[in-house]
């Protein structure tokens, strides 16, 4: 049994390989519905998912056979990704020198069809097929060699997608971990460079399963449109297939990879979102002073700040509402209010979180529709005693509340109310130099214990632009 030799370019070949992180990994939906697909397409009791290691093929998923892997010299797929622009056919395997006496011709499974599609990177590196076995000798149509080679295509674009989404997921973990790390310590100043980073180094395999999935959703109505042209040309399948078609209901994968694809999406566009707010939140590319829309920043703000929203009040749900008048841009720097925007959206979600933990210490018996926490944020504009025009930006919640001594103090540097290790006392001290040294504005508070607490942004609209 001659084993099929090492292209030349198996190292660059495995590295590519070992990039995906896919080997000796558990079996995974999407990549199950894309095998029972080939084996139904292919009208084949064995389809698989098989990886080339080096002295191994894995099978990253499988139908209609128990092994989860084969030595390397023994493997079909082996000779398969020798040349990766083809599909590999081998119709009778006891006919062909190179496998009449292969083992798993001989014995288990008792090979006689195989028929391989590479599975082949963006960069051209064979990897491993998608192929369909049986243990009759028999050929495949047209359209049959197609919808594999097609499903092939899917497995790798699958590949892809988890890989980017694991490299995205690292990445959000790193931002969380050091973000909370930032906020803790009350640096704001340096979180806007820090998040342009983060922000470009997400958006790159965000915009790259942006731009695939069109395609996979493409290749999937392709797909489905194959299977139901194939069900309707063969109404009877082998007594093989239909006992496996009594166990897997095809109408519902197919219509559940549609649905997998679209949740795919939404996913993919909500982070996206989320780094569209972290690079309008760092500016780093624009002048400190220009005009702006309040609005969309206060959003980002929101957003920004949704982790913590979920994350705290003891399930709780908080609910923001927003009240924003149509503004013309406003001069200003928004870094530093962005700064001002997010202390104060977390103090209020600090402030309706220990509400809540006091009353319970209080009431065990406290139930969840007896405090509908909640934070309202409003744009407004309006004049003072002297007629000087400002936009007015007010945060409130229904909080913990401050009490009155406090209230005089909240703005003094390392002044905190929080236990120790829970705040630094810079927050508002930062805010009130922003709003009031820098921008010749006003930073109001209005609170009552118990009950919440509000304060009032003023921004001047009179502020110039730099020279």
């Amino acid at each position: 049994m001659p084993a099929a030799p090492y292209p030349e370019n198996e190292v660059e070949r495995q590295q590519a390989l070992e990039q995906y992180n896919l080997l000796d990994t558990l079996p995974e939906q999407a990549f199950d519905d894309i095998t029972t697909l080939a084996a139904h397409v292919c009208n084949t009791p064995i389809a698989l998912v098989s990886l080339v290691d080096r002295d191994r093929q894995w099978f990253k998923s499988k139908v209609g056979i128990d092994a989860d892997e084969t030595p390397r010299d023994q493997a079909f797929c082996a000779h398969a990704i020798l040349d990766p622009s083809e599909v590999l056919v081998v119709p009778n395997a006891e006919a062909d020198p190179r496998f009449a006496d292969n083992p798993l011709v001989t014995g288990g499974p008792q090979i006689r069809f195989y028929a391989g599609a590479p599975l082949q990177t963006p960069d051209g590196q064979a990897i491993g097929t998608l192929c369909a076995i049986d243990n009759q000798p028999r050929e495949l149509t047209d359209e049959q060699l197609k919808g594999l080679q097609a499903l092939s295509r899917q497995v790798v674009a699958q590949m892809e997608l988890r890989r980017n989404v694991t490299q995205l997921s690292q990445t959000l973990k790193r931002l969380q971990r050091t973000q909370a790390s930032l906020i803790q310590a009350e640096k704001m100043s340096a979180l806007g460079q820090f998040v342009a980073g983060i922000a470009h180094e997400i958006n790159n395999p965000v915009s790259f399963i942006l731009g695939n999935l069109p395609h996979a959703q493409t290749y999937t109505e392709e797909l489905l449109e194959l299977l139901d042209c194939y069900q309707k040309t063969y109404p009877n399948p082998e007594p093989e297939i239909a006992d496996f078609l009594s166990e897997v209901d095809v109408n519902y994968i197919a219509k559940d990879f549609v649905k997998l694809l679209k949740s795919m999406k939404s996913g993919a566009s909500r982070i996206e979102k989320i780094v569209t707010s972290l690079r309008t939140f760092s500016h780093l590319d624009e002048a400190e002073i220009k005009p702006v829309h309040l609005h969309t920043h206060l959003d980002n703000a929101i957003a920004l700040s949704h982790a913590k929203l979920q994350q705290t009040c003891s399930g709780y749900n908080i609910k923001v509402t927003k009240q924003y008048v149509d503004l013309p841009p406003i001069v200003c720097n928004i870094g530093q209010l962005n700064q001002v925007f997010i202390n104060i959206i977390g103090n209020a979600i600090d402030a309706i979180d220990e509400r809540i933990g006091q009353t319970r210490r209080r009431d065990r018996s406290l139930n969840r529709t007896d405090y509908s926490p909640e934070i309202s944020i409003r744009l407004d504009t309006n004049h003072d005693d002297d007629g000087r025009g400002f936009v007015i930006i007010e945060i409130q919640d229904n909080g913990i509340g401050i009490d009155h001594e406090s209230q005089d103090k909240i703005f003094d540097p390392f002044y905190t109310s929080k236990p120790i290790g829970q705040g630094t006392g810079l927050g508002l001290t930062s805010s009130y130099d922003i709003v009031v040294e820098q921008h010749r504005g006003k930073l109001k508070v209005d609170s009552t214990p118990g009950q919440g607490s509000r304060f009032s942004i003023w921004i001047p609209t009179d502020l110039p632009l730099p020279d």
